[in-house]
């Protein structure tokens, strides 16, 4: 009986289904309606050329609105056709399959119960006889309970077959219907396929059609705007001189008590007074604001302008001034970015200003920047490497400037022996911050996202090592310094947490940043992450000679009589640079990734020496550094 239940239970609920596509049916007529008026609209539409005559491609074109209102109308009349025939072929027979056969087989069970309570009560009673009864009364008991009993099996059988027929009237009743219902949907799209290839023809000549009214239209588009520019030149010519600097409308900031609002005025500058005009254009209840009567423009002498930083305020194109006659500045909003230009240089307007020390300053990859970040390196390295939240957790502010200010400062006092470690790792922080420029580079910030977002992860990680051996020699050393250390802090992450998905997302936005503060900077933060994860990761890979370097030095401070692990550390770095080696092109390649190098065939590299990526090379050709194929060079 499970499976009649699942079968009812199934039926229904494709029933239900249907009944949810009927519930949007009127949404569907509506749509069939609306193409419909839509193809009657292009039908009754007329272009209308300029001139007494039209080319023929004007003509073509004209008349291809009526061929894409005939076209709607018959995809339309067919989809109709679909929606009618829906409830007759597939809902109709499940329907009667489910209240005539499962409904058929729910009366044959409820019998069945109903003789097999019969049965097993007089079955009882039966049993309950007593011995001692006469034979006869014995007999006639015995013959009742036979034929109760073949009434029993009967219905038994009855029910039995009934369920073996309804299963095997599924299998033809049930799927019948949904081919009739797929038969139809496939003849809607092969109606669609048939109108389509039908069109194609006529599609092929209406394209040649437009292309030919689209060179017509650029053939000429240079003459028309070069007497767009006489135009222009002959009405500035006889326009009336302005007595203003500059004029036009702005929005000023005004403070209300539940908020701040911005209203329009039309303003003035003079720039020889410096008087600086605004009058409202914008009608209020009784002329009345904040219950000051606006009577005349406003006047006030210039004091000072200066551009607004976008970050500061949620508006656009906004800049400050600073007048005589009030106190604080009056906040603007130009229409549009060369607007705001055009008032800020007749106003001689400022950028805004950055104090050197009160959040960052200007930080350079020179002699001090390097002794700096290895100072930190060795403090953080030698008592705080497995500090909980190591690089997570910041220094006190002050502090932090402090010690910046004595590194950098004209002090010039590397005091900090005895700062704490949270002081020191701010400080370092702070410092790649505040570079010039990132550490990663402006220049190559768009090709290391580009390469973050590889679906392979290997490819990912190929891409990004070529990418750091493009970037300069001072830089490459620095992030080779500092990403080995944060290597070994993340080899300590069971006591300070730091792992390097931590690390990378704490040193991903100071190690990268784009030069655009755009919101797609902002999006691409998760990317710089992933880079910097991935670069510390790596960083034996990436930095093969950086780690040789290191085990060179590690063994010999450890071990310094040990003669024969210093040779054999020395044999090493022969090994490296004598693996920097010179090749030749045997046939040309075209880069499919920036990190590639594409080549002719004969082309000299220099520099070829094996890469993290099996089956590639890193060479330089022609100054640029990237991967070439192994089977493609043979060493010279």
């Amino acid at each position: 009986m499970g499976f009649l239940i699942r079968s009812n239970n199934a039926v229904i609920k494709c029933i239900e289904t249907h009944h949810s596509f009927v519930g949007v049916l009127p949404q569907t007529v509506c749509l069939s309606l609306a193409v419909q008026r839509f193809s009657q609209s292009l039908r009754e539409f007329q272009f209308e050329c300029i001139g007494d005559a039209e080319t023929d491609d004007e003509v073509n074109i004209a008349q291809s609105l009526k061929e894409f209102s005939q076209l709607l109308s018959t995809m339309e009349e067919e989809r109709r056709r679909l929606i009618q025939n829906a409830d007759d072929v597939l809902i109709s027979p499940l329907e009667r399959f489910r209240k005539e056969q499962i409904a058929a087989v729910k009366e044959e069970k409820k019998q069945f119960d109903k003789e097999t309570e019969k049965y097993y009560s007089v079955l009882e009673k039966h049993l309950s006889l007593s011995s001692k009864k006469k034979e006869s009364q014995l007999l006639e008991a015995d013959s009742q309970m036979s034929k109760d009993r073949q009434v029993f099996y009967d219905a038994s059988l009855q029910y039995v077959f009934k369920i073996q027929e309804v299963q095997e009237r599924k299998k033809f009743e049930f799927v019948e219907p949904l081919l009739a219902f797929l038969q139809g949907l496939f003849t809607f799209y092969h109606e669609g396929y048939e109108l389509a290839s039908e069109f194609e023809p006529y599609k092929q000549q209406l394209q040649f059609n437009l292309q030919n009214a689209r060179n017509n239209f650029e053939s000429t588009r240079a003459e028309v705007e070069r007497l767009m520019k006489r135009i222009r030149s002959a009405e500035e010519d006889f326009k009336a001189p302005s007595c203003f600097t500059m004029e036009g409308y702005l929005y000023i900031q005004e403070k209300r008590p539940l908020g701040s609002v911005w209203t329009r005025y039309y303003c003035t500058y003079e720039k020889s007074s410096k008087m600086f005009t605004m009058g409202n254009t914008e009608t209020r209840p009784a002329s009345r604001q904040n219950g000051l009567v606006i009577g005349s423009p406003e006047m006030f002498r210039l004091r000072s302008c200066v551009r607004r930083k976008t970050e500061s305020i949620d508006k656009r194109f906004c800049f400050d001034i600073e007048v005589v006659e009030r106190h604080g500045v009056i906040t603007l909003q130009a229409l549009s970015e060369a607007n705001r230009r055009l008032w800020m240089e007749a106003m001689d307007g400022k950028e805004p200003s950055v104090l050197f020390f009160s959040s960052c300053f200007t930080a350079f990859l020179n002699e001090a920047g390097f002794n700096f970040v290895k100072k930190c390196i060795e403090l953080v390295e030698t008592r705080g490497i497995t500090t909980l939240g190591l690089y997570r957790t910041g220094g006190v502010n002050s502090k932090v400037q402090r010690l910046m200010t004595s590194v950098f400062g004209k002090m010039k006092d590397f005091f900090y022996f005895s700062e704490a470690t949270t002081t020191i790792t701010s400080g370092l922080k702070n410092y790649f911050r505040c570079l010039a420029e990132p550490l990663l580079t402006y220049r190559l910030h768009k090709e290391f996202i580009k390469a973050a977002k590889y679906d392979d992860h290997k490819y990912r990680v190929r891409a990004i090592h070529a990418l750091v051996h493009k970037i300069p020699e001072k830089n490459r050393v620095m992030l080779d310094l500092l990403t080995y250390h944060l290597f070994k802090v993340s080899s300590h992450s069971e006591q300070n947490m730091m792992t390097v998905s931590n690390l990378g997302m704490i040193f991903g936005p100071t190690l990268m940043r784009s030069q655009e503060e755009t919101v797609a900077a902002m999006m691409n933060i998760k990317f710089q992450n992933i880079v910097v994860e991935i670069i510390i990761e790596n960083h034996d890979k990436f930095s093969f000679l950086l780690s040789i370097r290191h085990m060179f030095f590690r063994k010999v401070c450890k071990r310094k009589k040990n003669w024969l692990c210093v040779a054999k550390s020395l044999f090493l770095l022969i090994l490296y640079f004598l693996s920097l080696r010179e090749a030749k092109a045997l046939y040309s390649c075209e880069a499919e990734h920036s990190h590639e190098l594409s080549f002719p065939q004969g082309a000299q590299f220099l520099n070829v020496h094996p890469s993290v990526e099996p089956g590639w090379l890193q060479a330089t050709f022609n100054g640029r550094t990237g991967l070439i194929p192994e089977n493609y060079i043979a060493y010279v």
